[in-house]
């Protein structure tokens, strides 16, 4: 039996009773009449509505209604936007939208609510269209409502302060009042009393929102009651009181435009204020983001050169931590990170500072280079990713440094402060993630990206549109922090060059490759050097790997720039040849790669190391000393520096230690000899130290800050399953026919098996769809809305409108069946 599957209405014209005539009573219904493009927007605004996806509407709406949902919806407000949900907390439910207008902009045509233009009411759509499309406003222009969750977050109270300065309202002010104490306040106010406090406080509320009548009671108020109340209007609107209060205090706490908030505090009424104030919910609003113009303009071609010479010192630095850590990485702390000697000791070695050394070690530590290796006296060591990343091309090597900082939570300019329990945060510590770090990050980079070519912007101009873009969270200083922090390590990364942004950073923030307009820019690696007669060389560009890696051993780095200044010194050159380096390759090494001849100053250091080095011998004994010149031995014999060593002799040319040969080694080359290690069978041992890596080590995975946004594929999905599962839960059944049946709103349907059998058989002929329960083979019960095309073997087989596809199901687990009305047909 096959029928072909019918169409159903659009789900946004067929979802519930709310027509499109007739005003919503709920925020459901205003979501339901909504269109797809509308329910997506919102999705996007809101992942966190997502996780997982509603079932339908209703549930969407009461997702979005939570209190957790809408704090984080409020956070990412600007501050317009959350002005004017500011306003709506403090104006009448529902609210109207000239009203909103003159709590913002003030009234028109001047007077005492009148306020010099200054784009409010222009913004007012935009920001009220942001909160609707988030789902925190719904309603008409008529009847505007906040969310009931916005208004108890963003409404005065006592322990809560609102931003707007108001208070309560007289009603919630006098709620704990007794009924005589209000006849007493009406009286005063010159108002008839009534037979009831409730109408009593209506009375009042009417009194103090007339502008007419309020304006004839202030004109008798002494003149040190308007000062008071100066002083309480625009907030904070408590005030502490004497038990004998002054006459113009009980002046106005008479007659109400005080109002008793404890045994020594008064609260200024909101009505009271908001006449005070000629009806403005803010004393200032901020309808517009502040301007980020070029505080400084350079040639583009200057800031991409700059950047480059910045990036190119970023990757030697990078490298030069990574193999400074191969061979005695740094103890792994036990409560994990790197201790402060650690980290000193690192900056000495990178010629920075301490911070920027943290910077470079959680840099090297996001994009996988550095890890601890797991054992049981843990060390930080590279990771064999290292390996394969400084054989890269340098642009490429940039690259992956830099995708790596774009996303990074870890905040390495924490590293040296203390917790909320008094703990030092340690670089690469477990407590550096801040998530909204990456969206700060990328962020400062847009405003940037959005000034001309080679402009650069004033720091307190971006931390100024940050701060209007995030009003909430910028009332923390971590987000200042977080901001000057990026322009920071964006123009030491060489991301930013002087301040403005290089095409290469450009290509970043727009997730293209960055290294094909990078590699222009890098100098070509040379493989050769100037030797000076001052024992020091100068490589005129990046060395090529492995002209650098001797060059390395062999003598010091003395400084680093345009041009790197390696110095020679007796013991760079016994540490070349402790690596196995003979004198004899060592001067072929420089003849090959020096433009200029071999200073014979240079000539000679290496031949009188070389003539000296070997000439002591260490061994096993636990340790011992040979050499042929029984002088030198008693040289070392006298010296008062061998006393720590144990020596004594055993022969004229052995001394026997009681160190050990590794410590015999490093005291005799202290005391400025050039001993070497030697085998059980007197060879010469090299002892050049392995280096150590870790096992196989993924990056760290940035801490997200919410749900990840979702793409337009997941939108689509999902609004359809919310469309479709609300079309299951509102459609309105057929009354059933047989006794047995029983429909009951929201619940599964109950029929007989051959009930549930000759409707559906019937529903296939016809081409009409049915509502179903179902329960799947895990005992999960769900509604389902379906348009059966095949009934047999036990199973129907039909479009599944809840689902959006065509499904197959057993007869045997549908509990109940039931037609849908017409209008759903």
């Amino acid at each position: 039996m096959e029928a072909t599957v019918p169409e159903l209405p659009e789900p946004s014209s067929a979802a519930g009773s709310a027509t499109a005539s007739s005003a919503p009573r709920s925020l459901a219904e205003a979501l339901r009449a909504r269109d797809d493009a509308s329910l997506a927007t919102l999705l996007h605004a809101r992942p966190d509505l997502l996780g997982p996806v509603p079932g339908d509407i209703t549930q969407l709406a009461t997702r979005a209604g939570t209190r957790a949902s809408v704090v984080r919806a409020l956070d990412r407000l600007d501050r317009f936007a959350l002005q004017t949900a500011e306003a709506l907390a403090v104006a009448p439910d529902p609210c109207p939208y000239p009203v909103l207008e003159s709590l913002l902009a003030g009234e028109h045509g001047g007077g005492s609510g009148s306020r010099e233009d200054n784009g409010a009411r222009a913004e007012l759509p935009r920001a009220l269209a942001t909160l609707r499309d988030q789902a925190l406003v719904w309603g008409d222009d008529e009847r505007l409502r906040l969310v009931r969750t916005a208004r108890e977050l963003l409404a005065p109270a006592a322990g809560r302060p609102s931003p707007t300065g108001l208070g309560p309202t007289v009603a919630e002010a006098t709620s704990g009042m007794s009924p005589t104490r209000i006849q007493e306040i009406v009286a005063a106010a010159g108002l008839p009393a009534t037979h009831d406090p409730v109408s009593a406080v209506a009375a009042l509320s009417g009194l103090f929102t007339d502008p007419e009548r309020m304006s004839a009671l202030l004109d008798e108020a002494p003149a040190e009651a308007h000062q008071v109340l100066g002083r309480l209007v625009w907030g904070p609107p408590y005030g502490e009181v004497t038990p004998n209060p002054t006459p113009p205090v009980r002046w106005l706490r008479d007659r109400g435009l005080l109002l008793p908030a404890s045994a020594r505090t008064v609260v200024l009424p909101r009505e009271v204020a908001l006449h005070l104030r000629g009806g403005l919910a803010h004393r200032e609003t901020e309808p517009l983001a502040p301007a980020v113009p070029a505080a400084h303009e350079h040639r583009p071609q200057l800031v991409d050169a700059n950047a480059a010479g910045q990036a190119l010192a970023a990757l030697a630095t990078v490298e030069e931590l990574v193999k400074s850590w191969e061979h005695a990485g740094p103890p792994v702390l036990r409560a994990g990170g790197l201790s402060v000697r650690d980290l000193k000791r690192t900056a000495v070695t990178l010629d920075v500072s301490e911070p920027v050394a943290a910077f470079w070690i959680e840099l090297a530590y996001a994009a996988g280079l550095l890890a601890s290796d797991g054992e049981a006296d843990e060390r930080y060591a590279p990771t064999p990713a290292f390996d394969d990343w400084v054989e890269l091309p340098p642009a490429e090597r940039w690259s992956a440094l830099a995708r790596a900082w774009l996303p990074a939570t870890r905040t390495c300019g924490l590293v040296g402060e203390q917790d909320a329990k008094g703990r030092t945060l340690s670089a690469l510590g477990p407590d550096l993630d801040r998530s909204a770090a990456p969206e700060v990050r990328r962020r400062v980079l847009e405003l940037l990206a959005a000034l001309p070519e080679g402009g650069s912007a004033d720091p307190e101009a971006l931390l100024a549109r940050l701060d209007w873009e995030r009003p909430v969270r910028g009332a923390s200083p971590l987000r200042a922090r977080l901001a000057r922090w990026a322009l920071t390590e964006a123009e030491v990364l060489g991301v930013t060059g002087r301040g403005a942004l290089a095409a290469h950073g450009r290509a970043l923030l727009e997730h293209r490759d960055p290294a094909p307009l990078l590699a222009p820019l890098f100098p070509e690696p040379v493989d050769h050097v100037l030797l000076q007669a001052d024992l020091t060389a100068v490589a005129p560009g990046p060395l090529r790997r492995g002209v650098g890696e001797v060059l390395a051993v062999l003598a010091d780095v003395e400084s680093k720039g345009g041009a790197t200044v390696y110095r020679f010194t007796p013991g760079s050159v016994r540490r070349a040849l402790d690596s196995g380096r003979t004198a004899s390759d060592l001067h072929a090494f420089l003849a090959e790669h020096s433009i200029t001849p071999v200073p014979q100053p240079l000539a000679y250091l290496i031949d009188d190391v070389a003539r000296r080095h070997g000439h002591l011998r260490v061994g096993a004994a636990s340790s011992y000393v040979r050499c042929d010149d029984d002088g030198m031995l008693n040289e070392i014999m006298a010296d008062r520096r061998s006393a720590g060593l144990g020596l004594r002799r055993l022969a004229p040319t052995v001394l026997a230690a009681q160190a050990e040969p590794g410590a015999l080694l490093d005291g005799l080359r202290s005391m400025g000899y050039a001993p070497a290690a030697e085998s059980p069978t007197g060879d010469v041992v090299v002892t050049r130290a392995d280096a150590h890596r870790t096992p196989a080590r993924s990056a760290p995975v940035p801490v997200p800050d919410g749900p990840p946004v979702p793409d337009t594929t997941l939108l689509a999905a999902a609004v359809r399953a919310i469309r479709a599962g609300d079309l299951a839960a509102t459609a309105v059944r057929k009354e059933p026919a047989a006794a047995s049946a029983s429909v009951v709103p929201g619940e599964l349907p109950r029929t007989s098996p051959a009930e549930t059998l000759a409707t559906v058989q019937a529903a296939a002929l016809t081409g009409s769809a049915v509502w179903i329960g179902y329960v799947n083979a895990d005992g999960a019960a769900s509604q389902r809305v379906i348009a059966p095309v095949r009934v047999e073997g036990g199973f129907v087989t039909g479009y599944d409108h809840t689902a959006d596809e065509v499904r197959t199901y057993a007869l045997h687990r549908i509990t109940g069946v039931a037609e849908l009305a017409e209008e759903h047909l």
